[in-house]
């Protein structure tokens, strides 16, 4: 009862000072939200929208029940997930995060996979998109093509590391039974897929309204919780909290050998990954080295920003958010040792001097990189694909209110 009462003047006291710091600076509160609402409908919804909606339709059509029946001879062994859970894990890697959340919240709701499943699937199925990863970090940042692929060969082998760890979560709460041998896989998988679309009903139409819906309604949130933390975070360096808690930090750098200065852009890379890893980049006292390892973990945790996305898609469902967290920490801290262990015999060796992979992602004589020109032309279409969007909720959701009151 008392840690109850205490976590509820805690939160008050909080909340509080938030407000009151966002009244008293209003132009860098107003700065961080545009900051934050540029991230959204510039790069985060254009990125993410086809892929809800795809996933959604897969879903709806069977297809994902289709391919899990051909993957559970693979992902049952190694991750103790249904074979879905290949489907979900593909989806996460091509599109970043909060994607691979929203899908296994789905596959629960669905009751395709049960809670336990559900805890280990969610905790290697969280990760950054290449797009983010070659274009935003390596080259947007520290401008050197050739990071991006240390950036993603340890982001991704992190992620597989968690997923062999996480196999042994819950061991004692598994609800399901003795697997049963499968035959021949590919016609039971065409009678799974069939059945799957009998039993719904939905017209296509509707089918790809709903899937419209809830896409849009998934992204109205995820970059609610951008904008909202682009001003959090802002709020705690003028507030010189960051600083304080940098003090602390730099104690831990200094014991492992690293630049102090990196204290600062850690911890706001632990409330927002884009806006820490641009911070690390920019620090001049530190070696590359200690910067790829700092961005690296920032990567693998994926920030508290991220983290309160996700937590907000597995609160429709049963899925517990701790074993999330956990493995969020597993990641970072992986994904920071891969990249010490590979530095002197790959990065030093291969790419110090001149990125052999410089011409298969930029453009001969110098040119602007192909992820450079994506994240351009997201720039400059993105807002226009997002408006667009969101008129085309508008339409939808007034049709659905009126057949309700129908």
């Amino acid at each position: 009862m008392y840690q109850s009462k205490l976590k509820s003047a805690i939160l008050a006291f909080s909340v509080s000072i938030m407000a009151i710091s966002m009244i008293v600076l209003p132009d860098e509160s107003f700065k961080a939200s545009i900051q934050g609402l540029n991230m959204w409908w510039e790069v985060v919804f254009p990125s993410l929208f086809p892929f809800f909606v795809i996933s959604e339709l897969l879903i709806g059509f069977g297809v994902v029940r289709f391919v899990g029946v051909l993957l559970e001879p693979l992902m049952r062994p190694l991750f103790r997930v249904p074979g879905v859970g290949g489907f979900t894990w593909a989806m996460g890697l091509a599109s970043g995060n909060p994607s691979g959340a929203k899908l296994t919240a789905r596959l629960r709701q669905e009751k395709q996979i049960d809670r336990v499943e559900a805890e280990r699937l969610v905790a290697f199925t969280s990760s950054s998109s290449p797009l983010f990863i070659f274009g935003a970090v390596a080259v947007g940042f520290f401008h050197n093509p050739s990071l991006g692929l240390l950036f993603a060969a340890a982001h991704y082998a992190g992620n597989i590391i968690v997923g062999l760890v996480m196999r042994f979560y819950g061991t004692g709460e598994d609800t399901r039974g003795p697997k049963k041998k499968h035959t021949f896989l590919l016609k039971e998988a065409l009678l799974v897929l069939h059945a799957t679309r009998i039993k719904n009903s939905k017209p296509i139409g509707k089918l790809l309204g709903d899937a419209v819906m809830s896409a849009i309604q998934t992204l109205l949130m995820i970059g609610g919780f951008i904008i909202l933390f682009s001003v959090f975070n802002k709020l705690l360096l003028y507030m010189h909290v960051t600083s304080v808690f940098g003090m602390f930090v730099s104690q831990l750098l200094h014991l492992a050998h690293f630049s102090e200065k990196l204290s600062i852009p850690l911890i706001s890379g632990l409330f927002e990954v884009t806006l820490g890893i641009q911070m690390i980049s920019e620090v001049q006292e530190s070696s590359l080295l200690q910067q790829a390892i700092a961005a690296s973990f920032i990567l693998g945790f994926g920030g508290f920003s991220i983290q309160a996305q996700v937590a907000s898609i597995l609160a429709q469902t049963d899925i517990r958010f701790r074993p999330f967290f956990l493995a969020r920490l597993l990641h970072g801290f992986l994904s920071a040792v891969i990249i010490r262990l590979v530095w002197n015999p790959v990065y030093l060796r291969f790419f110090a001097e001149k990125s052999a992979w410089q011409e298969a992602f930029g453009m001969p004589g110098g040119g602007r990189s192909l992820y450079a020109r994506v994240t351009d032309w997201l720039e400059i279409y993105g807002p226009l694909f997002t408006l667009s969007c969101l008129v085309l909720y508008i339409f939808l959701y007034y049709r659905a209110c009126r057949a309700d009151q129908a």
